[in-house]
């Protein structure tokens, strides 16, 4: 167990490395942390056979050691803990990460070529550790799971103890099905991107007489991805009749679905297993509470979170006053965690700050309103982190101050050390009226690590722009971005939105250092430095320095272009939203 590790663990044979805090969790641990302290033991433990007993011949298929560790690291973890949803956190784990990159104008494909291993680094990111379970969840589907297992189980013995490639997998397992794997494989590892769906039905009086389901490339490609996911019909008496899709073909007749009564409203990708852009039924979005099965309710909080970045269906102030009337209702902590954290996102990213100003306190009161009914623990902490992350009015910033001086948390929520260090970090960067709240805080702080880290963030919270400014200069220093866990958090705090008019100056000099940062730096350094510098500005000047930035430097390295698109995709479609 090492203390502030960059990696969440590396599974060195025999020594398998750990970030402490990772491990030991403290009383106020959430269900959330504890599922993922057992993925996280199960993902290095699966790496024993996938990436050291077999490892891939050349860094072009690391993605396949991390396939398999996530995959596996499923599996075990819904035996392994009580009380596990496997759908659900699958779900949840995998398709928003997915999604947030394969969305973006720059997505990569799960097996990417490398010439050179200096830029083996740039390789790593969602679509490695979220897409590729995907892709293999619907791999199993398509073969079946003995098929899958019996197959897995002759690539381990075949090639135990060497070095093996993606397509020798594929070339085993293709043994196994009569499906056209080649065909399959080209479009799920080799090709980018994810479908849009589109449907068309028609009724014949009280019954469907016809129902078509259509994919098209969100790249306006002709690509086609072959998939199986669910649609459910619901009826007003709560009856449900879900519907299995076999996608092989562009569009399919959903010939299940012919005859059966006239829902109330269509649920696309029920079970949450397929991956793209569903359709939202308009008749949906008001009966969300009535889906008694979380996944379910998962899927179309994702589905809706989707629609409303391609600019469907759902605008940001809708969809944010949608999940503020869930705050006391959703009862599954994971969906809680999920809306809390995309309710924080459209909050900061997607609204303009004269209307964050004008809606900021009912959405604070609703929040608190929450967490006073709440009777879990787990969803009151989650309740309360939401509350402080979004708080702006002088009450409410006062409430979190009196918790943080007096450290009496709200009845029923467990706070830490590491819990109030983020609170005055919160009151920090809102400069709250103590300015001496990070220096005391720094007194309260008992492990010696722990001080560290919060004296190296101290100056990009400062009050000071002067103070601010030569924090930033300070990481142009090779030395000063070794502990990068650190510098990502700083640099987090130095570009919040409340800090954005002082700190976008600060932008391009970031996109300069990016190819030293990479060469300097670990593995997911690069793409952590920028998502917590772009993460969540929205002008239009913004937008114009990463555009003048890629436009001016065209022969720069192909894998951090991508980054920085992506990276920026957020504020790009912020900027449409809001000022086009």
């Amino acid at each position: 167990a090492i203390p502030d590790f960059q990696y969440g663990g590396m599974e060195h044979v025999g020594s398998i490395q750990y970030k402490a805090s990772s491990l030991f969790l403290d009383g106020g641990a959430t269900r959330d942390e504890e599922i993922n302290r057992s993925s996280l033991l199960s993902h290095e433990t699966a790496h024993m056979w996938f990436g050291d007993l077999v490892t891939m011949r050349w860094f072009n298929d690391v993605w396949e050691k991390e396939v398999f560790a996530n995959f596996m690291a499923d599996k075990i973890t819904q035996v392994a803990l009580a009380n596990t949803n496997f759908d659900l956190k699958f779900l949840l784990d995998h398709f928003p990460a997915a999604y947030a990159i394969d969305r973006t104008a720059a997505p990569n494909p799960i097996r990417q070529p490398l010439e050179n291993l200096q830029d083996a680094g740039s390789l790593y990111g969602n679509i490695i550790y979220h897409k590729a379970p995907i892709m293999m969840r619907q791999l199993e589907r398509l073969m079946g799971k003995d098929d899958f297992r019996d197959g897995l189980r002759e690539y381990l013995k075949t090639y135990a103890h060497t070095n093996a490639s993606w397509p020798d997998l594929i070339k085993i397992l293709s043994k196994y099905t009569k499906s056209d794997l080649e065909a399959w494989n080209n479009v799920w590892v080799n090709e980018t991107g994810r479908p849009i769906f589109e449907y068309q039905i028609k009724y014949d009086k009280n019954t469907i007489g016809q129902f078509v389901i259509s994919q098209r490339a969100e790249d306006g490609s002709k690509k086609m991805w072959p998939q199986i996911f669910e649609i459910a019909l619901v009826y007003l008496d709560h009856h449900i009749e879900e519907v299995t899709v076999n996608m092989i073909n562009r569009t399919e007749v959903i010939k299940q679905a012919i005859g059966k009564k006239v829902p109330a409203y269509i649920l696309f990708n029920s079970s949450g297993q397929g991956y793209g852009v569903f359709p939202i039924d308009s008749n949906l979005v008001n009966h969300v509470d009535e889906l008694t099965n979380p996944v379910m309710r998962a899927s179309t909080y994702i589905n809706l979170f989707e629609n409303m970045l391609a600019g469907n269906v759902v605008k940001p102030l809708d969809l944010l006053d949608q999940y503020r009337s869930k705050l006391s209702t959703e009862n599954e902590e994971l969906n809680l965690r999920l809306i809390t954290g995309q309710m924080s996102e459209i909050f900061w990213h997607f609204i303009l700050p004269a209307k964050r100003k004008e809606i900021v306190g009912d959405l604070e009161n609703d929040l608190w309103t929450a967490l006073q009914k709440e009777s879990s623990a787990n969803k009151k902490k989650l309740l309360f982190r939401t509350f402080q992350n979004i708080a702006l009015s002088g009450q409410s910033l006062d409430t979190l101050y009196t918790i943080w001086k007096t450290q009496k948390a709200p009845s029923g929520v467990a706070l830490t050390e590491d819990d109030y260090t983020s609170l005055s970090l919160a009151l920090a960067v809102r400069d709250y009226p103590d300015t001496g709240i990070l220096r005391e805080q720094l007194h309260r702080i008992q492990n010696p690590d722990r001080q560290k880290r919060l004296q190296f963030l101290m100056p990009a919270l400062s009050p000071e722009v002067n103070v601010r400014d030569s924090f930033f200069a300070s990481l142009t220093y090779k030395q000063n971005r070794e502990k990068e866990s650190w510098v990502t958090t700083a640099l987090q705090y130095l570009h919040h939105p409340l800090r954005l008019e002082t700190s976008q100056k600060y932008l391009k000099a970031s996109l300069e250092l990016l190819q030293e940062v990479q060469l300097t730096g670990d593995i997911f350094f690069p793409q952590s430095w920028l998502q917590s510098t772009f993460g969540l500005y929205q002008t239009p000047e913004a937008v114009g320095v990463v555009r003048e930035f890629l436009q001016s430097h065209p022969g720069y390295n192909p894998k951090l272009r991508a980054k920085i698109i992506q990276a920026a995709d957020g504020l790009f479609r912020a900027k449409k939203m809001l000022y086009n």
